[in-house]
């Protein structure tokens, strides 16, 4: 695609507010100085303090940025064509803005962030996938109704996933698996025999023999790394959410509440993620999954990036595209194909402008709940726990994550992971059972519940009070 044609229009550039000021919002800020195409002068976090501040980062000087507290603030600051920094985006959502971009990860202000965008008539970014995994259908239903579009957000796994399946279907690909690299590599120092991924270093003693795939069995040398590396996680709860959103987006579905994730180097991944009849992990076709990618210190990365693997169905093509060093599995039956980047909000402005100027999104335009992330207790959690969301990944203390068909919310229905989040126990739970809405007291008021509650009554028919 000529990205050129974003500039084929006469229209002035596309206004964006971007709510959190982290660091995706702080890269989409930055690249938009750059741009011809999009601007970005207004920005929301908790306070405006630091939405200045982020501001400041990306270097606005300091004397065009202002704090505003009032909506009165905010179109004075518009009209004076300088930068503002907000800590509500009720204060800004009616300025003459084209896209509300929702980067705050936040569960709950992202559900009310979101239906603000959709209601003020503003297209929504939808970067926060702890929102889209509860909500996500919801409230794309909801901006069709005002004549806008959700989008999630290229830069992310997600969105760039989506478009490389689509590009795979458009051109008649029989689509045997497709799926993301795990946000850090697994780098293998074999003199050492240790592992170093996201800056901790484990030894693997036991991992010596098991740097290569060769003939061995798929299960027993996925498994066999698995053990060697036990000492590293292997399973990322923003892994699992990211591609629940592919799958509300498509119709690929997944092997296991899990996934596979096997430890895999790039040229590995096809002769993996394929039927178990040739040779691989998988049940089927069709199935979505992430591979930790596994690598020297000098061997290229994935770079967190997404795949496909196809069917080959001819034998002279691929065997030429083998020989060019496209990636073909052992067996020469499948192939890998990968896109491998996610640039976070330095490329998030394809979504932007294709939301704005095209109408479109960059994922599905009428995604559907097929799938819902769930809490599983890892230990006893007694009544009273809170269950605080944190850290970099937004996990759990005590909960696992795993993949479930979407269903209504009803008491003994598991409660979404994120709807959980933050959230406090009203009885104990068992290490090993999952979650469920009876177990948990959601504040009235709550946005995010009162949309899931609208989601299931629109695609299930119906909605159980929690």
């Amino acid at each position: 695609m000529n990205y050129h044609r974003y500039f084929a229009t006469e229209r002035p550039p596309v206004e964006t507010a971007i709510v959190g000021t982290g660091s995706f919002g702080r890269s989409f800020l930055l690249q938009a100085q750059h741009m011809k195409a999009v601007n970005a002068r207004v920005a929301v976090d908790v306070d405006s303090a630091t939405a200045a501040a982020a501001l400041r980062a990306v270097g606005i000087p300091g004397e065009r940025i202002r704090r505003c507290a009032t909506a009165e603030q905010a179109e004075a600051a518009w009209a004076a064509g300088d930068f503002i920094a907000a800590g509500d985006l009720a204060q800004v959502v009616d300025l003459p803005i084209d896209v509300v971009i929702e980067a705050t990860g936040h569960p709950e202000a992202g559900a009310r962030h979101g239906e603000l965008a959709i209601a003020a008539g503003r297209h929504l970014v939808l970067v926060s996938k702890e929102v889209d995994s509860v909500v996500g259908p919801e409230l794309a239903r909801r901006a069709r109704e005002k004549g806008v579009v959700v989008t999630p957000v290229d830069g992310d796994q997600p969105s760039l996933l989506i478009g490389l399946i689509s590009w795979a279907e458009v051109l008649g690909f029989e689509i045997v698996a497709a799926g993301k690299s795990s946000e850090y590599d697994f780098v293998l120092d074999a003199a050492e025999g240790a592992i170093t991924s996201n800056g901790r270093t484990v030894p693997v003693p036991d991992f010596a023999g098991l740097g290569r795939l060769g003939d061995a069995a798929a299960d027993e040398r996925v498994a066999a790394r698995s053990r060697a590396a036990a000492a590293l996680s292997q399973r990322a709860v923003p892994d699992l959410c990211e591609l629940l959103l592919v799958a509300n987006a498509t119709e690929l579905s997944f092997d296991r509440p899990d996934l596979h994730a096997p430890i895999a180097r790039i040229d590995e991944v096809a002769s993996l993620l394929c039927p178990a009849e040739d040779g691989g992990l998988l049940a089927g076709t069709g199935r979505l999954d992430v591979f930790h990618c596994l690598r020297g210190a000098h061997e290229v990365s994935a770079a967190g990036g997404v795949f496909v693997v196809v069917r080959c169905t001819s034998e002279e093509t691929w065997r030429i595209l083998a020989e060019k060093g496209h990636l073909v599995g052992r067996t020469g039956n499948h192939a890998t194909i990968l896109l491998p980047r996610h640039l976070l909000g330095l490329e998030a402005a394809t979504s932007v402008l294709e939301a704005a100027i095209h109408g479109a999104s960059t994922g599905a335009a009428a995604p559907k709940p097929r799938y819902d992330l769930v809490a599983r207790a890892q230990r006893d959690l007694p009544a009273g726990t809170v269950l605080a969301m944190g850290g970099h990944h937004h996990t759990i203390d005590g909960l696992g994550a795993e993949l479930q068909p979407a269903a209504p919310l009803s008491p003994a229905a598991p409660a979404p992971f994120y709807l959980a989040a933050n959230q406090r126990l009203v009885r104990d739970v068992r290490q090993g059972a999952l979650v469920t809405m009876a177990d948990i007291e959601i504040a009235s008021g709550s946005v995010l519940l009162a949309l899931r509650q609208a989601q299931d009554v629109a695609f299930f028919g119906h909605s159980a009070a929690a």
